[in-house]
C-alpha cells in the first residue's frame, strides 16, 4: 500500500478514518445526550438509593453511559493519532515490531496502531 499524499491508498484511508470519526463524534453525542437526560430524571425524584427501587438501576444506567462516552472519547483520540500517523507516512506500519498491518486490518479497524501478533493478548511479537 502506498501511503503517500494523493495515493488512492493514502485518500482511501484518510475517507476511513474521517467516516469513523464522524460516526464516533455521533455516538458520543447521541451519548451525552442520553447521559443528561438519565441526569435529570433522576434530578427530579428524591433520591435515596438505599430505599428507590429505582436507584441501583439509575446508578448503573448513569454509569454505564458513562462508559461508554469514556470508550468514545478514547476511540476519538485513537483515531486522531492514526491521522497524525497518515500524514507522517507512518500509517499502516505496526508501532510495535514494525511490520507492515495487513490491509483488511487497516479496513475493519482504521486507527490500528499494531499488527494482529502484536495485537494479541500476551504477544511477545517484537521489532526483529
Amino acid at each position: 500500500m502506498t501511503w503517500t499524499p494523493g495515493s488512492q491508498d493514502f485518500e482511501a484511508a484518510r475517507a476511513r478514518l474521517a467516516a469513523d470519526r464522524a460516526d464516533t463524534l455521533a455516538r458520543a453525542a447521541a451519548l451525552s445526550r442520553d447521559f443528561d437526560g438519565i441526569v435529570a430524571a433522576n434530578a427530579l425524584i428524591a433520591v435515596d438509593d438505599e430505599h428507590d427501587p429505582e436507584g441501583g438501576s439509575t446508578a448503573f444506567e448513569r454509569a454505564h453511559v458513562a462508559a461508554l462516552m469514556a470508550r468514545a472519547r478514547e476511540h476519538l483520540d485513537d483515531l486522531d493519532r492514526a491521522l497524525e500517523r497518515l500524514e507522517r507516512g507512518e500509517y499502516g506500519q505496526c508501532e510495535s515490531c514494525g511490520e507492515t498491518i495487513a490491509s483488511e486490518r487497516l479496513e475493519i479497524r482504521p486507527a490500528a496502531s499494531t499488527c494482529v501478533h502484536c495485537a494479541r493478548p500476551g504477544s511477545l511479537h517484537t521489532k526483529r
